[in-house]
Parts: structure tokens; sequence; C-alpha cells
């Protein structure tokens, strides 16, 4: 009989369905290895054949189209969960140290081979592939990463009924850790599309196989970890091509400003903001402008929940913070501050005022230059750490478009889950740092969380992360050098990270 996962229980036992939000908890990076156990080698070998915890599938036949050499396709590959979950839990306990990834097994938590992630993106080398022409023509081959969380659908009766696993493997290159996972009795894709197959018109002869290292892991016989099927590859035909679109749900706010601030101390359960490093630093094209991206997130056990409403005639809202207890019964609120509408091209939506502050310093760590930025609309947009034992997996509020209102709000509700941050990137109007004037030498980023403290919150003494950079060049052609931090590679250019 398939099992529920105890963190699918947990949360349905929080009853936050009103508000469209759970209550994660979650730890320091310190406390990272606390959430990978130790590893029982042994647990894949002791599992007879035909009893591995999950299996490749694919049809035996599936048709794609070539548009300009190019084919979208997933080749309907799916890992399929048996009688259990499928569980990864990955972590870093520090930006010097390497990702460490545990599958968490009912018989012994299995740790994989050192490198299997590189970034929080999902599982480098996953899987192998290789296309043969039925007719004449060279065979290609290739070796991707899988990400174990996407698109899940129900493939046995008896299985759960939902599944809680994360959607998506969220990257920042600054994360601390993640959640990949399959519900029982569900399946997942697991060749992703994000890049086209170049295949030319014609039939192929698939084979695509899990990486020897984690078929070995996690018990795969060849059959298990194994696929062979046809793929039929048509002329383009663009009338054939099909688009998947999903329906976000939208946490509803209250519908009229509160009468007066709840009295009395905070108590229960607290959201907790952190920084993390800017990251994505540039020199602007005109050459006169440091662009940077930030990410602020929320590691305390309770969502950062603020409700703004407009004041009558003006384009401003007053801000209330609520307070939550462990089972997500709202116990009071505060007025911490304002919302205001932002009409610049790059925003367009209703901000927060004093959720977070960027400061250019000295060398000597003292202020030089601040960020116009000072204002933000508040949405998870990146999973930071989704491995405490109640973090919140799959958030409502997940883009600007769906949390941030529009001109005609009367009331918002913006929203910071536990394990998530919101990051703002450097194309955004006003995320940068005029250089204009500015001495060639080291400097820090500064970006500092809850900066004149309105919002109520577990500890301040995270609030605040440095990045150091060197600055030089000619005045309209200045440059930016930027040590790395620890191991971590950022991608170029804002490009989002890879296997």
């Amino acid at each position: 009989m398939p099992r529920t996962s105890p963190r699918s229980t947990a949360l349905r036992a929080a009853g936050l369905a009103a508000l469209a939000l759970v209550l994660p908890a979650l730890p320091a990076l310190s406390s990272g290895a606390d959430a990978a156990p130790a590893a029982a080698p042994a647990a894949a070998a002791q599992r007879a054949e035909g009893d591995a915890p999950v299996s490749l599938w694919s049809p035996d036949r599936i048709e794609a189209f070539s548009y300009g050499g190019r084919v979208y396709t997933d080749l309907g590959l799916r890992l399929v969960a048996q009688d259990q979950p499928f569980e990864l839990w990955s972590t870093r306990t520090g930006y010097d140290e390497k990702i460490r990834t545990v599958w968490r097994s009912a018989t012994g938590d299995v740790t994989l081979p050192a490198g299997s992630m590189s970034t929080f993106s999902g599982l480098r080398h996953f899987l192998k592939l290789s296309f043969d022409p039925v007719k004449a023509g060279p065979t290609t081959r290739m070796v991707q990463g899988g990400c174990l969380s996407g698109y899940a659908e129900r493939v046995s009766p008896d299985a759960p009924a939902t599944s809680d696993y994360p959607r998506s493997c969220y990257y920042n290159p600054y994360a601390i850790g993640s959640v990949q996972g399959v519900q029982a009795g569900w399946a997942t894709p697991v060749f992703n599309t994000y890049k086209p197959l170049r295949l030319e018109p014609g039939r192929y002869r698939v084979t695509a196989a899990v990486g020897a290292p984690y078929a070995k892991a996690f018990g795969l016989s060849a059959a298990e970890a194994r696929r062979t099927f046809t793929l039929v590859v048509k002329k383009e035909d663009y009338g054939s091509e099909g688009r998947r679109t999903t329906e976000r749900g939208v946490a509803t706010p209250a519908r009229q400003e509160p009468t007066k601030a709840a009295d009395g101390e905070v108590v229960g359960p607290r959201p907790d903001l952190r920084s993390l490093p800017a990251w994505g630093i540039q020199v602007a094209p005109n050459g006169s402008f440091l662009q940077f991206s930030a990410t602020v997130w929320n590691g305390g056990d309770s969502p950062l929940v603020v409700d703004g409403f407009r004041k009558e005639g003006e384009d401003e809202m007053e801000g209330y913070q609520y307070f939550f207890d462990a089972e997500g019964t709202q116990t009071g609120y505060r007025k911490v501050g304002h919302f205001h509408w932002d009409e610049k091209p790059t925003h367009q939506h209703w901000h927060f005022k004093d959720f977070a502050s960027y400061t250019l310093l000295k060398a000597d760590k003292t202020a030089i230059v601040k960020s116009r930025k000072e204002a933000f609309c508040l949405a998870n947009t990146d999973a930071v750490d989704t491995t405490v034992p109640s973090a919140v997996w799959n958030p409502e509020n997940t883009d600007l478009s769906t949390a941030c209102g529009d001109y005609g709000s009367l009331s918002i509700r913006e929203v910071l889950a536990s394990g998530w941050g919101d990051t703002y990137a450097q194309f955004r109007a006003g995320q940068s740092f005029n250089l204009e004037g500015l001495p060639n030498g080291t400097y820090y980023i500064e970006v500092k969380a809850n900066p004149r403290g309105k919002l109520v919150e577990a500890s301040t003494d995270n609030n605040v992360a440095l990045r150091k950079i060197v600055i030089g060049g000619k005045p309209g052609a200045r440059t930016v050098e930027v040590p790395r931090v620890g191991l971590v590679v950022e991608p170029g250019n804002g490009a989002r990270g890879g296997f």
C-alpha cells in the first residue's frame, strides 16, 4: 500500500488553506548537515530485483516535429515511483563545501556519489541517450542532467490523491538546500526541453539509460534503468504545436483595514529575514552604473505575511504584518509601514517599503553610495533551502504578476514563505549604483534585510550580507572584478544555472 510522505501529512495538518500558504521552518547555513542523515550504503544492495524504488519509463513510439532543425520534446521519458515516495535531499554547510545529496529511503539513507550535484538544478549526468537513425546516418549521443521534481502525474489508481513535492528544481547560485521527490505511484518527466534536440526528420531508435552511478545507488536492474523506443521526427507543422498552461491561485487579503493594531508581544512562530551575497554583478552597457542581483530570504518558522489597504484617493496603502501559530491560526497583527504604486516600466506593481536596502561600502566598510532601490514586491521567486522539517515545497505566489497586484487594487497580500527568497535582478529600475566620480579600488556591496527594523522577525543578527568587488576602468568605461565566493560558480550575464 503506498505510503503518504510524512511531509505531506504535516503540511495538510498545518491547516493553512485559507491563506494559501503553509508554515515552514528553516535552519541556519551552518546546520545544513542536520538535514542529511548518515548514509547506509548497503540499503540499495539489499533490494531484490524488481523491488527498486523507481523505474525509467517511456512509450514504445513517440512523434515530434522539427522546427528549423530543432526538435522540442521530453521524449515521453518518466521516472516512476513505486510503493514508496522517492526523495532526494541536498545540502551544503557552507559555500566552501560541495553539495551533498542523500536518497532518503525507507530501509536506510543512501549518500549519492560525490559530485552528483554541482548546483541545486538537479542531478548531473543523470541520463545517457543515443539516437540511431533507422536509415543511414550517424548516431547522436548525449548526456543530460535530471531534475526529479517537475510536472507530476498519478499513474497508480491507489496512489495518494495529491503530491506535495516541489514542481521544479529552482536555481539560485547561493541556495543552501533542496528537495527533489516523486510521490508513491506518481511519475515525473526526466528529460528537459530547455535545449532542443538537433535531429533531422526521420525515424530513430532511441536508447535512454539512467547513469550507472545512480542505477547502482538506487539498486536498479538493467530493465528498470533502461528504455528503448522509436522516435519519429516529422517536418515542421506549426498547427500541431501544443502548449500546456497552468493556473496559479492567489492568496486573498483581508477585506478591510484593521481598526487597531494588535496589543502585546508577538509570541510563537516568526519569520527570519536573511540576505544572500549579491550576484550577477556587472557594469551597465553605458559604462557608468554597477548592476547586481540580490536575494533576501525567509529562514524562520513562519511565513512573512504583509497585507496592504489602500488609502482613499491615493496611490498608497497602509501595511500590516500578520502572525500565526504553528497550526496556521492567526494570532495577531501589527502596523509595519506602507505600500506604494511603482509606475516604472520594469515594475508596474505595488511595493512594500523598508523590506531591504543596498549600499556600496568602501574598503573599510563605511557607506559611500546607497541604491535608490528601497521598496519591493514580495514574491517567492527563489527556493533557497527547502530541506528543513516543515519547509514549504510549493508556495502559491511564485511570480510578480500574481503577488503584486495592479493599479486598481484596493488591497493586496504579499507573502515570503519560509525557505524561499525574493530576488531582484540587475535589469530592474533602480537596481544599481552610480559609479560617476567613484575612485577605482576595492568595495563591498551590502544587502541588508529589514533595514529599519519595522518588520517583526526572530533575529536581526543575520540580516546583512557583503560581497567584495574591485572597480577599475575609466569614466564611461568602468570595469568590475568579482572575486569568487567559495566553490560557487555563478552563471554569466544573468543566465540560469545548469546541471
